[in-house]
């Protein structure tokens, strides 16, 4: 037997064992990316005052389940991630940037200095998201999007507590497609 005759079956298997591996390979659905907490267009008041507080955010921290890219839907004690669709950064950073957003929009009395910027803040906001989810009555009903935050302002350098408060928006979407929730979401926020 010639070692040319052994190589050739040889390489068309490898080639056959190559082409059907791409075919058990196949191409997963896409995925629409959404976000939330847009820009808003600038509005503070021309009053500002000459010396507002400064106040550091603190890093938002939201459940292990959703703090990730996923929407999650509640219905009764079961839970999924919505089908199709993603947040275009993880949930953290979108709601950090639509807090800082409306601060920089509405603020007049306090300037909110954002984790990027070095200058430190007499006081520190303390965010913690409890809840942010859809959350459906029953399966395939439009459902109410709850989100849930404690906020605490702490005085520095001490970090005591100047204030603390929870704040639960509950928003209803208009229908049961992932557009109508991702713009309940944004109203929520």
């Amino acid at each position: 037997m010639n070692r040319y005759s052994l190589i050739r079956p040889i390489a068309a298997s490898l080639a056959i064992m190559a082409l059907s591996a791409c075919a058990l390979l196949s191409t997963p659905d896409p995925v629409q990316t959404y976000r939330f907490g847009g820009v808003l267009a600038s509005s503070a008041a021309s009053s500002a005052v000459a010396s507002p507080v400064q106040v550091t955010l603190r890093r938002v921290e939201f459940p292990e389940a959703v703090e990730g890219d996923k929407l999650l839907g509640v219905t009764g004690t079961e839970t999924a991630y919505i089908a199709g669709a993603r947040w275009v950064s993880p949930a953290a950073d979108l709601y950090m940037e639509s807090i800082e957003n409306a601060f920089a929009a509405q603020a007049t009395r306090v300037r909110l200095i954002g984790p990027r910027e070095l200058a430190r803040g007499q006081r520190s906001l303390d965010i913690d998201i409890r809840t942010f989810e859809a959350r459906y009555d029953a399966p395939g009903l439009a459902p109410t999007i709850v989100v849930t935050a404690r906020a605490r302002l702490l005085a520095l350098p001490e970090r005591t507590v100047a204030a603390e408060q929870v704040f639960t928006v509950e928003q209803p979407a208009t229908a049961n497609r992932v557009s109508a929730i991702v713009e309940a979401f944004d109203l929520a926020t």
